[in-house]
């Protein structure tokens, strides 16, 4: 949402080493006696490709609530109060008994009731599921199926059913369905589910099993993840490599810093007097960072 997409982008890009690496530079230029180099140098070139991905993952996230809002707003026919109400997809809940007509997409999971062929028999396309182009067949059972279109007894059905909790299995689903005093066995032939679009069929009526994220086209999108493509793995793989060999080149010279100091820095006094003859260490530890600076 608005409040999280900042923080949240942020700690995407600088999954990118090399974001990381420059932010780290970006530190280190601000401390004064480490670097004699203005921290504009780094911040301008990061601060613009971070905004330059932001405004393009904005972008994306825009669009893609555009479209969500669109399919949640799509209409459907609810039977409430016996009667065929008009609704939008995101009111539809457990237990609803919907219709569909032709060419209409299936709102949710459904146990078919009733359809207007033979034998109760509806065709779905399944290409927003599986890939699959070519119409596969479904059939109600035959004691729901005298239901027909008649609303009185649609909207008198009393029927329950227990199945399996929600889960991203599309070609299975077990349950029952109790009515009339028996028992009836469900199975995927019987299942309608969310992001299949009726063909070939005039009408179909269906009951409700899952709506909303419950649904196994939901199920299946998971949660999305911050995806890496070939070249950012292999920059990453690069930087690391660059500096790695950056810092043994500056521990050489931090080393050499420590040395020389050791050695020959207290003959070097012209300018101004040394506190101290403990100072080689932090005079070499100073050296390192700098040349992390210089040599970037």
């Amino acid at each position: 949402n608005f409040f999280t997409f900042l923080p949240l982008n942020l700690f995407e890009q600088f999954q990118r080493i090399a974001n990381a690496y420059f932010l780290v530079l970006l530190v280190l230029q601000v401390i004064p006696q480490i670097s004699s180099l203005s921290w504009f140098t780094t911040v301008v070139p990061l601060i613009l490709v971070l905004t330059v991905t932001a405004a393009k993952d904005a972008t994306d996230d825009i669009n893609r609530h555009r479209s969500d809002n669109q399919v949640n707003n799509r209409k459907v026919q609810v039977l409430i109060d016996r009667k065929l109400r008009s609704e939008r997809w995101m009111d539809v809940q457990v237990g609803d008994i919907i219709k569909l007509e032709n060419n209409q997409f299936v709102t949710a999971d459904l146990l078919l009731l009733s359809s207007s062929e033979p034998l109760n028999l509806v065709y779905i396309e399944t290409a927003e599921l599986d890939g699959e182009t070519n119409l596969k067949v479904r059939q109600a059972l035959p004691v729901t199926g005298e239901l027909g279109d008649d609303i009185e007894n649609l909207a008198n059905f009393n029927g329950e059913v227990r199945c399996e909790p929600p889960n991203n299995r599309l070609d299975r689903f077990t349950g029952t369905l109790s009515y009339g005093a028996q028992k009836y066995p469900l199975d995927n032939e019987k299942i309608l589910l969310r992001g299949c679009t009726l063909r070939n069929t005039g009408w179909c009526f269906g009951l409700v099993l899952f709506a909303g994220q419950e649904t196994k086209l939901m199920q299946n999108c998971g949660k999305s993840t911050f995806k890496r493509t070939s070249v950012d793995r292999l920059m990453n793989v690069l930087v690391l490599c660059i500096f790695g060999f950056l810092v043994f080149m500056c521990t050489i010279l931090a080393v050499g810093n420590y040395i020389w100091e050791i050695n020959k820095g207290s003959n070097f006094t012209v300018f101004l007097p040394r506190e101290n003859d403990n100072s080689a260490g932090f005079s070499a530890f100073l050296t390192f960072w700098s040349y992390i600076i210089i040599l970037n």
